[in-house]
């Protein structure tokens, strides 16, 4: 009989599992599809790496972000695997063509959904025995997930033109709505679910009230005085990222940077790893900084601007903590910030005189490209494939009321947040609800959140002596004790 705590002390030196890890890895061995959603931290990547030693084959994950499959091939080769390569723009022409010619030398293969369109790719993929097809940050499949992306709907039939391996779809936050539609998108065939609470109970949530702009920035300041870091600073666009870098410079602090979708991607990945290696002690960004981040001691992660989703928001506190360790997350919310995630949804889609120039020129002539914004037209190009049969009025009609749709939902979803952080009641109770869970009051909630009576000062300078706290197993034990949760950090022997 297989001993998976032997494979994993061999390849990865850890003596347990975490919450969950076993269970799945399981379930893939013996070759069942499954669906897994774990809590950020909760160690994802394990579930495809483990059984990549065990099952003849490659395995084959899809990834949405660049900085995402570099770190986990950089991980992976870290932990001494060598077989590992990503397949995406940071390679040349002719080091694509070296990686497709030689792919099955390779065991852990990473690519972006968008490569899935091209032949060659899958041509490639087609000589190999793919033992395993993981789906990573799945909730991007669903048109009711946070993070949508037309090019992940590739996936499902792509599958379907590889040899049928099993098939994992990971995600860290989604609801009943957006599980069933990664079920149906990827074409599995009866998936076992193995769905964990979102609840990281050593993140401690507080909603602070502002009054105005300089209210907003001058709390800001105050907070990144005194709390120890590392921390993030989520900003609602690529200016104020950088105007918040800007003032907090001038209000005397260092080893700061800025990180949005506009800078280069050298530039982007440059950014990341002085955050990651310990140069930067704060990072004021979008929410293009996240998915890709692999440092486990973020103490810190503060909301500039209000989240407009409760599962973007879980992805981005999502990023503090994950040593286990308690760690805080801030939002700073004026009443007058609704504007900015409106502004945000509308923006988000064509409007409708857009969408009826960019068809109509189509119509005319084919090869001819209107100029719009490459969302946009990825967005119009997804939905017209569905239509093609159809004239390009009928087109303009069906996809503008797939818009309109899609505004309502996240409008909806926007003003249930607006209630959040409006609330009295218990913050921690209101996350799970929305993700259709049941909470029980913790007995001890000196670290729940703001509505629970929580003590921000107990996270100035947390990991100093002077916090009250000799050591970390001290956090841990009352973290234990207040919650009744398992230990959350994965054992390894020296």
């Amino acid at each position: 009989m297989l001993n998976l705590n032997a494979v994993l002390k061999k390849h990865f030196g850890f003596d347990a599992f975490r919450e969950g890890q076993k269970e799945i890895i399981e379930d893939l061995v013996n070759g069942r599809d499954v669906i897994a959603m774990l809590p950020t931290g909760g160690g994802k990547s394990l579930c495809y790496q483990l059984p990549g030693y065990i099952l003849e084959g490659d395995v084959v994950i899809i990834s949405p972000l660049l900085a995402l499959m570099e770190d986990q091939v950089a991980q992976l080769k870290m932990n001494g695997e060598k077989r590992a390569v990503a397949l995406n723009s940071f390679l040349s022409f002719d080091e694509k063509k070296s990686a497709l010619y030689h792919l099955p030398e390779y065991r852990f293969i990473f690519l972006s959904p968008e490569s899935l369109k091209h032949e060659r790719v899958l041509n490639a993929l087609n000589k190999i025995h793919i033992s395993l097809f993981v789906v990573d940050e799945a909730h991007c499949i669903s048109q009711w997930g946070h993070d949508f992306r037309p090019d992940y709907s590739l996936i499902g039939q792509a599958r379907g033109k590889l040899n049928k391996a099993p098939c994992l779809a990971m995600t860290a936050t989604a609801t009943k709505e957006v599980l069933k539609d990664i079920h149906l998108s990827l074409h599995m065939t009866d998936p076992i679910r193995h769905v964990y609470s979102v609840n990281r109970p050593n993140i401690s949530i507080m909603v602070s009230e502002a009054r105005g702009l300089e209210d907003k920035l001058n709390q800001l300041s105050e907070l990144v005085g005194r709390l120890e870091g590392p921390g993030l600073i989520y900003c609602g666009g690529r200016q104020w990222s950088e105007k918040a870098v800007s003032y907090l410079k001038e209000k005397g602090f260092k080893r700061i940077a800025f990180y949005h979708g506009g800078m280069e991607n050298e530039q982007r990945m440059l950014i990341q790893q002085q955050f990651i290696n310990g140069q930067l002690e704060l990072v004021c960004c979008t929410n293009a900084f996240g998915m890709g981040v692999n440092k486990n001691n973020i103490r810190y992660v503060i909301h500039f601007h209000i989240p407009a989703r409760m599962d973007a928001y879980m992805q981005e506190i999502g990023r503090a903590g994950r040593d286990g360790l308690p760690a805080i997350a801030i939002t700073l919310y004026d009443p007058e910030d609704v504007q900015l995630p409106l502004f945000m949804i509308e923006k988000e889609f064509p409007a409708r005189d857009e969408l009826q120039a960019y068809l109509s020129s189509k119509e005319i002539d084919p090869s001819f490209k209107l100029e719009i914004e490459e969302t946009h037209e990825r967005f119009i190009l997804h939905h017209a494939e569905k239509l093609k049969s159809e004239n390009w009025e009928v087109k303009v009609d069906q996809i503008w009321k797939k818009i309109q749709e899609r505004q309502q939902n996240k409008t909806e979803k926007l003003w249930n947040m607006i209630k959040w952080y409006s609330t009295e009641t218990c913050r921690r109770s209101g996350i799970l609800a929305h993700f259709g869970e049941k909470s029980d009051s913790p007995s001890f909630t000196r670290f729940c959140c703001d509505s629970c009576g929580m003590d921000i000062e107990a996270y100035y300078g947390q990991t100093k002596a002077s916090s009250g706290y000799e050591t970390a197993e001290g956090w841990k034990n009352e973290l234990k004790m207040m919650f009744k949760v398992s230990e959350p950090i994965v054992q390894k022997t020296k």
